[in-house]
């Protein structure tokens, strides 16, 4: 073969191997496509390096350092002793610490209102028989100080209130002054001792366009009267602890991800065609938009599903550390908090988890999205990065951080300043 034969089969071999690792790149590329096809690539002047750092980081990071705490802006209302009634306002907390905050605060701004005696309410789960006392999960000393001359409060309820002089009130949540003067108090003026029933009509958060007389006592009941008891609290401590020794390679910095698989597979959380947004995202979607922002293999990730679900096994390929409660509680409180049929106090693990974590990620909307973003958003935590379907290559990191942080539109930003 002479040396010109030579050269061009050369060249012709040297095409077809690259003609074959550009096709299979080709294919390698759709395939990628095609598994992220609910989240956008990143943006041009963000790419991630071949080391996984980035040449310019997503909502700055894409850890970002704690801003600082807030401080209250509102005005502690006092209680003319003159005016108290001998009526008793009582109520019982159900469905978990996100509609705990919110059911304090109305029981609160009523009971002022009505210049009653709020009596300290149970802990009723969504199951029949799961009842707890308010001190199992909540500290009582903290809770009455709290509301020392603003509501009187009553640790137990007296003997000469009983179910049938209690008139049943339903009670709309974020109820306002107008509600209680026409629904609420012709009732109690008439009876003399009411319990209240609060029910949702919506997931409703966002801070109004004119404070009300009653904000500062709704601030107060929200943000400045529930602390969990110190067993719980230890739990929680502990498995934080666990999480940052096992994040030595994010700085000890973890991510809190609201991820329950009994939720995803809830026909209102698959949602369907016809709906232009979503409001739930599975393991994989997670894993996807997580890598999309930059956090490598190396983060740890803590889910408030309880136990291991194989359906989790698509975010543990891109994220092996990844840990639900089980891994991470102490042995010796399994027991009590987990190995139980009673689901309320693993509720409050996950709402204080998600609360203090270094970022939140919430794969399902709702309030207890709402009520963890006003929790972070009074102690400076404002990473809050929600999954989004945003078309097009030019999406700025601000599309990923929660409207109620962006746009300060949560009711915290009515409390804290």
């Amino acid at each position: 073969m002479d040396k010109r034969m030579k050269g061009t089969w050369q060249v012709e071999s040297q095409s077809q191997v690259l003609a074959g690792v550009l096709t299979i790149t080709m294919f390698v590329m759709l395939g990628d496509m095609i598994k992220r096809d609910h989240f956008d690539a990143l943006p041009v002047d963000s790419e991630i390096s071949i080391h996984g750092t980035r040449k310019q980081s997503l909502v700055g990071g894409p850890w970002k350092e704690d801003g600082e705490s807030l401080n209250s802006c509102w005005t502690k209302p006092v209680l003319e002793e003159a005016d108290e009634s001998q009526g008793y306002v009582t109520f019982s907390l159900t469905n978990g610490p996100e509609y705990h905050v919110s059911q304090i605060a109305d029981a609160v701004v009523i009971a002022r209102y009505l210049h009653a005696t709020l009596v300290l309410p149970d802990i009723r789960g969504t199951e029949p028989g799961d009842k707890r006392k308010f001190e199992d999960v909540y500290d009582v000393e903290q809770f009455v100080k709290s509301l020392d001359g603003v509501v009187k409060v009553a640790k137990s309820k007296p003997s000469k209130v009983s179910g049938r002089n209690l008139a049943v009130v339903k009670v709309p949540s974020r109820v306002t002054e107008e509600h209680i003067a026409v629904n609420i108090e012709p009732i109690f003026r008439s009876k003399g001792n009411i319990r209240l029933a609060t029910y949702f009509p919506s997931v409703n958060m966002k801070k109004t366009k004119e404070n009300s007389n009653v904000d500062s006592t709704a601030c107060l009941g929200m943000f400045g009267t529930l602390e969990v008891q110190p067993e719980v609290n230890g739990v929680v401590e502990s498995m934080m602890e666990r999480l940052r020794t096992l994040s030595r390679k994010s700085n000890g910095q973890f991510i809190a991800v609201d991820l329950r698989v009994d939720i995803l597979e809830k026909k209102s959380c698959q949602g369907n065609s016809a709906s232009k947004s979503k409001s739930c995202y599975g393991p994989q979607e997670i894993a996807m938009f997580l890598r999309k922002l930059g956090f490598n293999k190396d983060t740890t990730i803590y889910l408030t599903q309880s136990r291991w679900d194989s359906s989790l096994d698509a975010l543990k390929e891109l994220f092996p550390r990844t840990y639900t409660k089980e891994s991470i509680m102490p042995i010796d409180k399994k027991a009590k908090f987990l190995d139980t049929e009673n689901s309320e106090l693993e509720k409050v693990i996950n709402f204080y988890m998600c609360s203090q974590s270094d970022v939140f990620v919430p794969a399902i909307s709702g309030l207890f999205y709402a009520n963890v973003a006003g929790k972070r958003i009074a102690s400076g935590k404002t990473q809050i990065l929600v999954p989004a379907d945003i078309a097009g290559s030019s999406a700025s990191s601000t599309d990923y951080l929660s409207h109620y942080v962006s746009k300060k539109n949560h009711f915290a930003y009515s409390c804290f300043c």
